[in-house]
């Protein structure tokens, strides 16, 4: 009886140490290892922050969230994982980082952490160009497209009503603006920089952008980690040096062609 008891006991240690051997083998370097990679998620469909371009995830986050690792002292690996698996796996810790102009709000920040604040947006709104739509409240007959689980999406919300027949939402960014290009809405809601940026390489489709600054508020975009990450306090010096020593900038420059304007952002990571 005895030995049969001290072979369980011994096959129960065994057992705990092989579940402790997989949990920190969930993530690469979420305990501050910066010998190890960083696994970090995004949903690679809102170019210019990230897209895919012949299999290999692009764009302005993608660029930044390498320099800062880089000013950190960590070597980080992007997957695209999509919108809704990205939170999921920041949530349960089977990947370090989440970036995907994800925006910080109260919400968000009772389940995940956030870093300092690294860019502003605003959510603005596309349409034809010979649409009657002029504001955010024209769009209270209309039917509109967003991305599901967006800042976009409740701005909407608020505007239609949460269970509004004429609010669509859409897994991604660019179905939404296939279903106003395919005439099945009159609009879409989504954060600015993506759309006008759509507009922009896209000038025979006769798209145009209406900003409503009343109706919309300024959203600022962070880097996600898991609730108590130990990659925060690092990650939140980096991105303010990469702001001062002048790769920011760089790094803006090249995808959206203009110097970046950082005083309220810097603001308010104080």
């Amino acid at each position: 009886m005895k030995k049969l008891k001290l072979f369980t006991t011994i096959l129960a240690a065994a057992f705990v140490f092989i579940l402790s051997a997989c949990g920190t083998s969930k993530t690469s370097g979420g305990d501050g290892d910066k010998d190890k990679t960083l696994r970090v998620v995004t949903d690679a469909a809102y170019a210019p922050f990230e897209y895919q371009d012949k299999g290999e995830v692009v764009g302005f986050d993608i660029d930044f969230i390498n320099a800062v690792a880089k000013q950190a002292g960590y070597k980080v690996k992007v997957e695209h994982v999509g919108w809704d698996p990205l939170f999921v796996e920041i949530k349960g810790k089977t990947a370090d980082i989440g970036i995907s102009a994800i925006t910080i709000n109260d919400k968000r920040k009772q389940t995940y952490d956030f870093s300092v604040p690294y860019f502003l947006s605003t959510n603005k709104i596309m349409i034809p160009k010979d649409s009657p739509i002029k504001s955010a409240e024209d769009l209270k007959d209309k039917v509109v497209a967003v991305q599901n689980g967006t800042t976009g999406q409740e701005a909407v919300e608020k505007l239609l009503g949460a269970e509004s027949k004429n609010l669509k939402k859409f897994k991604d960014n660019n179905l939404a603006i296939m279903e106003l290009k395919g005439g099945g809405a009159d609009a879409v809601v989504a954060d600015n920089t993506v759309i006008e940026e759509y507009v922009k390489n896209n000038p025979k489709e006769n798209f145009v952008i209406i900003e409503d600054e009343a109706a919309f508020d300024k959203e600022f975009y962070g880097l996600l980690f898991p609730k108590g990450s130990k990659l925060k306090a690092d990650f939140d010096k980096a991105v303010k040096e990469v702001m001062e020593n002048g790769e920011y900038a760089k790094i803006y420059k090249k995808w959206f062609k203009v110097d970046p304007d950082l005083t309220e952002v810097k603001a308010k990571q104080k």
